[in-house]
């Protein structure tokens, strides 16, 4: 399994979403309840700002030879464990002649 092993900056952002189903009647009431196995999913928007181009053109190659199919770990900041997350969206800004920066998406998944 790939690891991503290039720290993002403070200031990247997670955001959980629980997968919930719920069902609406009449007067108002409505019925919750979880979909699934796992079903609080994390979801990280990052930024690696200012890099050296070279840094970058690493980062950029390795979400690309992926794809925004194949999952690869990551261990988010201040975490211990790695999960396993997909990248389907970057996008790199050409900041100055030798340094750029790079946005990314992070969405957890579970497979085995």
């Amino acid at each position: 399994m790939p690891t991503f092993t290039w720290t993002a900056e403070f200031g990247s952002q997670k955001t959980k979403q629980p997968v919930v189903s719920q069902i609406k009647f009449g007067d108002g009431y409505e019925q919750r309840q979880t979909t699934g196995l796992n079903t609080n999913p994390q979801k990280w928007d990052l930024q690696f700002n200012n890099r050296d181009t070279s840094e970058i053109d690493d980062i950029d190659d390795f979400l690309d030879a992926r794809g925004g199919v194949e999952s690869f770990d990551w261990t988010p900041p201040r975490a211990s464990d790695a999960i396993k997350v997909v990248c389907r969206q970057w996008q790199r800004t050409l900041a100055s002649a030798q340094f750029d920066t790079l946005t990314a998406t992070f969405e957890q998944v579970f497979e085995p």
